[in-house]
C-alpha cells in the first residue's frame, strides 16, 4: 500500500497525509497530518505554534489547494510573508481567514467555513487557537466545554467528509498536581485529537515531542529553532519548506 510519490522539489503526495511543510516533522509524524484526524499542538505561549500553522498552510497553498485558517490569536501577515516568501500575495488568494473577536464568532466561522469546504478544493483547516477565545469563557464551567466540545465535533465531520487535516493549536494551565502545564480542553479534545504534539521551549532551543499518536509510540521529537522561513531543525539546515522558491 504505497504512501505517495515524491515530485522534485516537493513534499510526498500521499492518499492518507498532508505535508507539515517540514520534512523531519514529516518523518517524526509518520508522513504528515493525517487526513480525517484532528491533530493538536500546545505549548507555552511563544513556542511556535503559529508558525507550524503557516508553515503547513503555505506547503498546502503551493500544492494548488485552499486552506481555511480562523485565528484568534492576533494574525501576522509579516510572519505569513516571511514564511511563503515571494508567492505570498499569489497564495494568498486561496487563504480564507477568519479572524474571531469572541467564542461565538469562531463557533459561527467553523460553520461557515462549511460552504468554502463544498465550494472549494481545500486541503487544510487550522484553528489557531482553539481554546484561545474559550478560555475567556471558562466562568461558565461545564458549558463552555460542551460549546468547545461541539466545535470540534464539527471540524472532525469536516475532515472526515472532504477527506482532509484539521490543525489546531491549545493554550495551556499549570496544572498544580504535576508541577507541569498541561492542554486546555478537558479530556473530549484529547480523545477527539488523534495526533498531539507539545512544544517545549527550552535554553537556546525549542522542542517538538509526540505525546500522543494513532498509530506511533508516544515520546520521540525533534529539536528546533525559529528563523525567518519559518523553523530550522537543528542539525538539517534548510528542510523547513521544501517547497520554497530557488
Amino acid at each position: 500500500m504505497g504512501e505517495g510519490v515524491q515530485k522534485a522539489g516537493l513534499p510526498a503526495v500521499s492518499r492518507y497525509y498532508e505535508s507539515s511543510g517540514c520534512i523531519p516533522l514529516d518523518e517524526l509524524i509518520g508522513g504528515g497530518y493525517p487526513k480525517k484526524m484532528i491533530t493538536q499542538i500546545y505549548g507555552e505561549p511563544g513556542g511556535g505554534k503559529s508558525t507550524f500553522c503557516l508553515i503547513a498552510a503555505v506547503s498546502v497553498l503551493k500544492a494548488g489547494k485552499c486552506v481555511v485558517y480562523v485565528d484568534t490569536e492576533s494574525f501576522s501577515v509579516d510572519r505569513f510573508t516571511q514564511i511563503a516568501g515571494s508567492q505570498a500575495e499569489e497564495l494568498s488568494e486561496r487563504f480564507y481567514l477568519y479572524e474571531a473577536a469572541d467564542f461565538d464568532q469562531q463557533a459561527s466561522m467553523i460553520q461557515d467555513a462549511g460552504h468554502i469546504l463544498s465550494t472549494r478544493d481545500t486541503g487544510l483547516i487550522v484553528i489557531d487557537s482553539a481554546t484561545g477565545l474559550y478560555r475567556t469563557e471558562l466562568e461558565h464551567g461545564q458549558d463552555s466545554l460542551q460549546r468547545l466540545s461541539r466545535q470540534i465535533v464539527v471540524l472532525l465531520g469536516y475532515a472526515k467528509r472532504y477527506d482532509i487535516p484539521i490543525l489546531l493549536t491549545n493554550q495551556v494551565y499549570m496544572d498544580p498536581a504535576r508541577n507541569d502545564f498541561a492542554p486546555l480542553g478537558g479530556t473530549s479534545l484529547f480523545h477527539l485529537s488523534k495526533v498531539i504534539l507539545r512544544i517545549d521551549r527550552m535554553e537556546g532551543i525549542r522542542r517538538v515531542k509526540i505525546v500522543k499518536h494513532h498509530a506511533l509510540p508516544e515520546g520521540s521529537s525533534l529539536n528546533f529553532s525559529m528563523v525567518h522561513e519559518g523553523i530550522q531543525v537543528s542539525g538539517i539546515p534548510d528542510q523547513t519548506d521544501p517547497t520554497q522558491d530557488p
